[in-house]
This record gives C-alpha cells, sequence and structure tokens, in this order.
C-alpha cells in the first residue's frame, strides 16, 4: 500500500460561477471512500475538455463551497495504490488513463449505462462509496481515486501527455468510427468541425483505411486538415456543389446552439449515417432528406474501455500525435481564460510538474 491510503487530496476546484473567469481555488478535498477494487493515481496530466469548462462555468447545476467541482477527465497518470480486488492486471507503478466515465452498473453496455458514473460530480453506486455518498472527483489535482475497471493502461510507446486527451477527445470519436466500420463498410468519411475532436476524427479515420474529407466553416483549417491526412476539405461558405452522395459516413463533432444539418445530409449516399457526437441544444433536421436517400441521424457517447484499448493500439501502429499545449496546473486559471478567448489548437493538458509531468 503506498502513503496515498490516509492522504486528504488536493486540486483545483470550482467552488462559485466566476470558476473559469480567474477563480479556480486549490484545496484539500476527501476522494471517494475507497473500495478493493479501487486505485490511485498519481496525475501527471489532464487535458481540458469542453464538459470541464460547462461543468465549472454552472451549466449543468450551481457550484459552491460545500460541494467544490474539481473537474477534469483526461487524465493520465501513475498507478500508486491498487486494491485487493483489482482484476483486471493493473499494478503498482503502471500508467493509466481515466476518461469521462468511471463506473457503471458493471452488467451492461457500460459507456451506455443508466447507472453511468461519470469521473466528475457523479455518485458512484458501488460499496462504500455507495454507502458514504462519495462524489467523484476529477483529475485536476495531484491524485486521483476511482474504480480500476474504467482505468486502461497506457502502451509504453505512447507519449503520456498526448495520450491524455484522447481519453476523452479521442474515444468520443473512435467508438462511432469503428461501430459504423470505417475503411470497411463506410469507406468515404467526413468530419464536420476541424477541432479539438474533430482533429481525432481525421486522423482515425484514415487510420482506418477511409478516404477521408474535412468540413469546415471556411478555408481557415484547410492546411491543418490536410498535414492531419484528409483527403478532401469542404468549406462550406463556398457552397457543396459536387459533394452530393459523396460520403458513407459522417462524424458531426460541432454543437452550435442549433445544430443544422440540412446542408450537410445531402453528402451522405443512399443508406449513409450522420452520428452526432456534440452535444447541441437544438437540433434542425429534413425528414424529406432521410428518407428520400435512407440516410440515418445517430448519436454516439464515448466508448468502452475495451475500445479506449483498441484505439490506443492504432495509435500505436500508425504513430499518431495529439495536437496540444501544455499549462502548468499551478496556471489553470489562465488555460481556462485561454480555452474561452483564444481556443486550443486542438487540445489543453495540464501538467502536473510536482508528479514529475514534463511541460
Amino acid at each position: 500500500m503506498s502513503s496515498t491510503q490516509d492522504c486528504k487530496f488536493e486540486g483545483w476546484a470550482g467552488i462559485d460561477d466566476n470558476a473559469t473567469k480567474g477563480g479556480m481555488v486549490f484545496k484539500t478535498f476527501t476522494p471517494k471512500t475507497w473500495d478493493e477494487d479501487d486505485i490511485d493515481v498519481k496525475v501527471l496530466y489532464c487535458g481540458i475538455c469542453g464538459s470541464d469548462v460547462h461543468a465549472l462555468s454552472g451549466d449543468w447545476g450551481a457550484l459552491s463551497p460545500d460541494k467544490p467541482s474539481v473537474c477534469g477527465h483526461e487524465i493520465v497518470g501513475e498507478v500508486v495504490r491498487v486494491g485487493g480486488k483489482v482484476t483486471n492486471g493493473i499494478k503498482l507503478g503502471d500508467h493509466v488513463g481515466i476518461g469521462a466515465q468511471s463506473d457503471s452498473c458493471r452488467e451492461c453496455e457500460g459507456q451506455v449505462c443508466s447507472k453511468i458514473t461519470w469521473t466528475m460530480n457523479s455518485p458512484y453506486h458501488h460499496g462504500n462509496a455507495k454507502i458514504a455518498g462519495s462524489i467523484s472527483k476529477g483529475g485536476f489535482a495531484k491524485f486521483w481515486r476511482g474504480p480500476s475497471g474504467y482505468a486502461v493502461k497506457i502502451p509504453q510507446q505512447l507519449d503520456l501527455a498526448s495520450a491524455a486527451p484522447m481519453f476523452c477527445g479521442g474515444i468520443t470519436v473512435y467508438s462511432p468510427l469503428e461501430d459504423y466500420g470505417a475503411g470497411t463498410k463506410a469507406k468515404t468519411v467526413g468530419v464536420i468541425g476541424i477541432g479539438g475532436l474533430g482533429h481525432y476524427a481525421v486522423m482515425f479515420a484514415k487510420a482506418m483505411g477511409a478516404n477521408v474529407t474535412a468540413i469546415s466553416r471556411s478555408k481557415d483549417k484547410a492546411e491543418d486538415a490536410k498535414t492531419l491526412g484528409a483527403d478532401k476539405y469542404i468549406a462550406m461558405s463556398e457552397g457543396t456543389k459536387g459533394h452530393e452522395g459523396s460520403l458513407d459516413l459522417i462524424i458531426c463533432t460541432i454543437n452550435p446552439d442549433t445544430l443544422d444539418l440540412l446542408p450537410y445530409l445531402p453528402m451522405l449516399d443512399a443508406y449513409g449515417t450522420l452520428v452526432i457526437v456534440g452535444i447541441s441544444p437544438g437540433l434542425n433536421v429534413s425528414c424529406g432528406a432521410l428518407i428520400g436517400g435512407n440516410r440515418k441521424v445517430s448519436g454516439s457517447n464515448i466508448g468502452s474501455p475495451d475500445q479506449i484499448k483498441r484505439m490506443l493500439q492504432l495509435v500505436v501502429d500508425n504513430k499518431i500525435e495529439s495536437w496540444i499545449q501544455k499549462y502548468d496546473m499551478d496556471n489553470i486559471n489562465q488555460a481556462l481564460n485561454d480555452f474561452e478567448e483564444v481556443g486550443p489548437r486542438f487540445r489543453y493538458v495540464l501538467v502536473n510538474k510536482d508528479n514529475g509531468g514534463k511541460l
């Protein structure tokens, strides 16, 4: 057992609606009550995701000093404590990653479970943690504690900082690409939005053998898309003439207030599928555009631990690297400000230098 067994964890927390405006505070917090299938992880790196910003802005519930929100769900670190009932082979000293989900009912397809435990601000449904009413805490912290079943070993060949944002941003697009057969059933794949999620979708779809079309509002990201591996680029500001029926699968990563699918659906071939992974409050879709081509619109929510393992193997086999900018975790307030005012190209990763993370 490591010395973390009895410690109070420390991390950066949001305590009011000023959290993303320079108001994150460093404080001690109580992790989930220990269960013997848990692990403790010394956090080296943690990505910043748009979901963190939503949570810390109070969009998903008010923040208060009594219930501090320790976010961060793209966690990479070193295992420093392993419970006696851990059965998935994780050992002391292993480097592991934890994504947006840290537990489920443990009986169904875990990533779509009604008893999902998100990695931050979510109740547990098993063991001592359920009895104690523990609420999950994320990776904007020195240590993370949680069930071992949703921690995944990171292959030695991978750069740890690059791997961190793959545990949410990466798997969010890998899952539908795999599910809908990118490169096999779906030989032509379109990616709407060349940002944090979209840059992974382009690289992964290309690695899977698909012909990839990057789709963005303007020409601004054409060179980035080419560097990422896109075969074609569509600037929506110039129209889509000549691209009708050209795509078997479209992954839509954008999340405007109202997602208007009308310009995109004609690009789908007959029996094609458009998969939404961005969370927009509103949706505009034409029944005629769907019925006329036997097209489908679907949604996808992260992915299972087994899918994460396959994603990481694809990354190793194809030498894929995230496009990231690093920040010292002590500068989290600056990072959150830049996230909203500047925007990452294409993911921000916080570094715990005191724990051995490298800027």
